[in-house]
């Protein structure tokens, strides 16, 4: 297949093979049984281990029979690398390319094939030679696979990260190659030791002896802000560059590259920076593989069992339409979205096999992400997986047969898609009227405070959740880009969690406000600054004016019923307020919401009450320059998904509405669109525990018509449908 005709259409692909790979002649059958039901797109992952066994003996002729032969059935080709599954005799040339963890013993663990993790965490690539040769092998595999023009599409790594907790039980990498990258990160942000010396409240006197805290708890202090971040978004981006730049360099008829994250990190900007290395980021995408958060409202954890309703309803909204909401923020605006892994069979752990997915899962999960947006779904994998840490799992075939029906019905949707790839094959989701903002800074220092990274991600979801429970479309910002000419054109920012901002960023804020937005902050911004020191007044100064307040006091608040989802044992009398909802007030009167987590009273200084913890004012409003601030007393997006109330929802609704955002709804339905020239796509989702029907007003379009062919009874504007409950139709209607 042409690659550029590739990009004119919806790719629907299929994970062929990993190692150890099936026959080649029943990999041919199986792309021959792809074909035959409408795929293009089949994927391929190479490892290094594998393909270069011994040092400069490549044997790339495995993939070269598959492309080869997908050419002549017209099936492009997505080819993935996997660097982290290093040869052996690489580690022998490089002793000391071994990862080191927190507590300095040398990772040992030399990957022969892809299960478990990929390879991960691999060797470390701060190790000089060991990146030349990883570079030196990418760009001979892109020249050899290179030559065939069906190669549509490059991944530089199969699901970014390293995985260590979970895989060596510690955190990497503080080896001296790495230890050095830091150093000299640290020099270009800070300039000098004077710099270093006052941000961190340090006396360094030499560049030799700054390096990250080993002790054994991870403290929430300066050094290990800086740590965290410079791993997550400086190391690891520098060997996506690296191999971006080599493939780029190899492969003559430039063709995209890209990288797909295994989810993506809630409340971390990470996949910003990850994508700004690539022509565009993906994400894998398992539903199934668990059905919510621990603090939710009647999740599995606190009853035993999981619930039919909650457990899909959870798939749908966090798994998958969250997922590819972040993603396709995260992407530069008019970038493909790529459901980089997704879903096809059931989830096999070693001897614990999940749901075999139904055709209503598939149909449920490939039309809730393409409402978010995506325009490529690539399945994980085709057929069973042989291996044992997966036994049997992920596919849509099963280890037997040519057929089942969630392959069938994964197919009539494919087509379905691309009979219209002009609207579902490119990004046309619209901006939203509303984005969430997520700050690295923030994320950076909660990943090292005690119970604030979960907090963080926790109301971060929660807002989405919110939203989503309202039929408000949203998107996701990075607080890097608060300055770029796109960000005029939302009418609201939610700002979650924000315990630690720089005044760089408090300043973005303020300026987006003055220009004509709406901010609408949770409890305590910038109560830390960027440095992990605690700001005078308990806020960000720059927001203190901004919102016109002085802080009064910031008390936990207990749980409903004295639950402990998230609030830690007290350690004597009087540290908790009793349950509370706060009531409007001014602009919101009328309306209440739950107090979640603290309750923080204010002074106003120019601002107005908007809420009240009974006589105190726990949330205010205030008009800057042409916009609004809002500042509210308590963490208002942990009730997006725990001790959920109708009260909460309507005042959350209020706000917004407030702020000039109004639901996108057809009744009960959640509308989201995707838009072309004189045409688009209305994705209805049916979120309810009941079957729908309602009448969809059509005035001004020619022709409607059902996505999948299902019936539609049409009287004069309007088009009459019933969606089953957490169900998704899409209805066409052209000019």
């Amino acid at each position: 297949m042409d690659p550029q005709a590739f990009a004119r259409v919806f790719p629907l692909g299929s994970h062929l093979c990993r190692e150890p790979m099936p026959t080649m002649s029943e990999m041919k059958k199986d792309m021959e049984n792809l074909k035959r039901h409408g795929f293009n797109l089949i994927k391929l992952q190479e490892n290094w281990q594998v393909d270069e066994p011994l040092e400069g003996h490549y044997d790339f002729s495995r993939y070269e029979e598959i492309i080869d032969y997908a050419r002549r059935l017209d099936l492009a080709v997505y080819l993935g690398l996997t660097c982290e599954q290093a040869p052996n005799w690489l580690w022998r040339k490089y002793p000391d390319a071994r990862m080191v963890g927190r507590h300095g013993l040398p990772v040992a663990y030399e990957a022969q094939s892809t299960l478990p993790a990929d390879g991960k965490p691999g060797p470390c690539y701060d190790h000089a030679g060991a990146r030349a040769d990883m570079v030196r092998f990418i760009k001979e595999l892109v020249r050899t696979l290179g030559r065939y023009e069906n190669v549509a599409v490059w991944n530089t790594w199969q699901e970014i990260g390293y995985w260590p907790q979970g895989l060596v039980g510690d955190d990497v990498c503080y080896c001296e190659h790495t230890l050095a990258y830091f150093r000299e990160w640290l020099q270009s942000k800070y300039g000098d030791l004077d710099g270093l010396n006052r941000a961190w409240h340090a006396r360094y006197l030499d560049w030799s002896y700054v390096q990250p805290d080993r002790g054994h708890r991870v403290l929430p202090l300066a050094v290990e802000v800086d740590w965290r971040y410079f791993m997550d978004n400086v190391q690891i981006a520098r060997v996506l560059r690296t191999r971006t730049a080599a493939i780029k360099e190899a492969d003559p008829l430039k063709r995209p590259v890209f990288a797909h994250k295994g989810g993506v990190a809630v409340g971390a900007a990470q996949d910003w920076v990850y994508a700004r290395c690539h022509d565009f980021m993906g994400s894998s995408c398992y539903p199934a593989w668990g059905s919510g958060h621990p603090w939710d409202d009647g999740h599995v954890s606190q009853t035993g069992r999981a619930d039919r309703y909650m457990a899909l309803h959870a798939e749908m909204w966090e798994h998958v339409a969250l997922t590819y909401d972040y993603i396709r923020s995260c992407n530069e605006r008019g970038r493909p979205v790529w459901a980089a892994e997704f879903q096809g069979g059931p989830v096999s752990t070693s001897f614990h096999k999940g749901r075999v997915p139904s055709p209503a899962d598939i149909r449920r999960w490939m039309l809730t992400a393409v409402s978010s947006g995506v325009t490529a779904i690539s399945f994980w994998v085709t057929r069973a997986e042989i291996m044992a840490p997966e036994m049997n799992g992920f596919s849509l075939l099963d280890s037997t047969g040519d057929t089942t029906p969630r392959f069938e019905e994964a197919a009539r949707i494919g087509a379905a898609l691309n009979r219209h790839a002009a609207l579902f094959g490119q990004p046309t989701r619209p901006w939203a009227d509303v984005a969430i903002v997520v700050n690295e800074e923030t994320h950076a220092f909660c990943q090292v405070l005690g119970q604030g990274g979960e907090n963080l991600h926790y109301s971060v979801r929660g807002w989405y959740r919110l939203l989503w429970d309202l039929g408000i479309p949203v998107d996701f910002v990075d607080a890097s880009e608060l300055e770029a000419p796109y960000i005029a054109h939302y009418k609201a920012l939610i700002l979650p969690f924000p315990i630690a901002l720089s005044e760089a960023v408090a300043g973005k804020l303020a300026r987006y406000v003055e220009a004509g937005g709406h901010l609408i902050s949770e409890a305590a911004p910038g109560r830390m600054d960027d440095h992990a020191t605690c700001n005078r007044g308990e806020l960000s100064p720059t927001l203190a004016q901004l919102f016109g307040v002085a802080q009064e006091s910031f008390t936990m608040v207990r749980e409903p019923g004295d639950g402990r989802k998230w609030s830690p044992q007290e350690r004597t009398w009087g540290e908790y307020l009793e349950p509370a909802m706060l009531e409007g007030s001014g602009a919101l009167a009328g309306w209440r919401a739950r107090a979640n987590v603290y309750i923080e009273t204010f002074q106003c200084q120019g601002s107005e009450p908007c809420l009240r913890y009974g006589e105190q004012v726990a949330g205010t409003v205030r008009a800057a320059g042409k916009g609004q601030a809002w500042l509210l007393g308590t963490y208002l997006g942990h009730s997006g998904a725990a001790y959920r109330s109708a009260e909460t929802h309507a005042l959350a609704l209020a706000l917004l509405a407030r702020c000039g955002v109004a639901p996108a709804r057809v009744g009960e339905l959640a509308l989201r669109k995707r838009v072309g020239e004189g045409q688009e796509a209305w994705v209805l989702l049916n979120t309810t525990d009941h079957d729908v029907t309602e009448t969809v007003d059509v005035a001004g379009w020619r022709q409607a018509e059902d996505l999948l062919g299902e019936p539609l009874v049409r009287e004069g504007d309007g088009v009459s449908l019933t969606v089953p409950s957490l169900d998704v139709r899409v209805l066409i209607v052209k000019r």
